[in-house]
């Protein structure tokens, strides 16, 4: 087994927290990211498709599923992951049909201009700083014609949440505002300088859009998919495991670098009862966007 770095870690331990139950509830989840997402292609046999930022492969195996027939570029800015994705490909017998490189998605050298007929990505462009870039870049590989389909979370209310507990913490001070405030702003920008400066809290999806156009995209269509549920009853251990992206520490990590021991006794009196009875919600924030490049005769 290769060695993690933070995108392969998050993958396989912490966006479930280590729990066979959870990856099941993401693996159905994602799955329908992805469909959605081909949902807005139409795929045809000999077409070659690009997935950006595609992790273990995800994206790509449900595109062959789809269409067989397909060539497939996967890149991806973790290697661990590109390995795993390669050892899938040889496992399900497609690996002729797919090429890996190690690439961010603000740089896709190596990629011919107008080689590609879909790109598409899942949950990787808002971990890119140059969004401009990766919008030109996506562009410049795909033919006239060719169209790009995306899923990115929005992650900018959660930050935006943090600075209202920041705010309402230097009006008045409250003991247990003060522990989520600073549980949270470990795991999102906290102020509004800091959201500027992020890479996953400083776009909307309207700026995704104009990015788009600006790329040169002639026609575009956007979703913004906002989903509000209850939680089940979880187990506390999973809970604290669990990171809500790559780039944010677990609640187990923060309470053991962050709290005090007592600060840590204090925070899970409050929340674990509410974490196992089932009585916390949870907010999905999606953006889908689907455009086609010009030119096609």
């Amino acid at each position: 087994m290769s060695i993690d770095d933070i995108w392969s870690a998050w993958l396989r331990r912490g966006r479930d927290g280590g729990d066979a139950r959870t990856a099941a509830r993401v693996a159905v989840e994602t799955g329908r990211f992805a469909a959605k997402i081909l949902d807005a292609v139409e795929l045809r046999p000999g077409m070659a498709l690009l997935d950006i930022g595609s992790g273990e492969g995800l994206m790509a195996w449900a595109a062959l599923e789809r269409c067989p027939a397909l060539r497939v570029l996967l890149t991806d800015v973790s290697e661990p992951m590109l390995r795993q994705a390669e050892e899938t490909a040889r496992h399900l017998g497609v690996a002729g049909q797919c090429r890996f490189l190690h690439r961010g998605g603000d740089s896709l050298s190596g990629v011919e201009d107008a080689s590609l007929d879909v790109v598409t990505s899942r949950s990787a462009l808002a971990y890119v700083a140059d969004k401009d870039a990766a919008f030109r870049e996506i562009f410049r590989v795909l033919k006239p014609g060719g169209r790009l389909s995306l899923a990115e979370p929005l992650f900018r209310e959660e930050a935006e949440a943090v600075c209202a507990m920041r705010r309402e913490l230097e009006a008045a001070p409250q003991p247990m505002l003060e522990l989520l405030y600073r549980w949270k702003a470990a795991q999102y920008p906290y102020s509004e300088a800091a959201m500027a400066a992020s890479a996953i809290a400083s776009y909307t999806e309207r700026d995704l859009l104009r990015l788009a156009a600006k790329a040169g995209f002639g026609t575009a269509h956007l979703e913004l998919h906002i989903d509000i549920a209850p939680t089940p009853p979880r187990d506390w251990g999973v809970f604290c495991a669990i990171a809500p992206h790559p780039l944010a520490p677990s609640l187990r990590k923060i309470m053991a670098q962050s709290f005090t021991p007592e600060e840590a006794v204090r925070l899970e009196a409050f929340m674990r009862p509410r974490v196992e009875a089932g009585q916390t919600s949870s907010t999905r924030r999606m953006i889908y966007l689907s455009a086609e490049k010009p030119g096609a005769g």
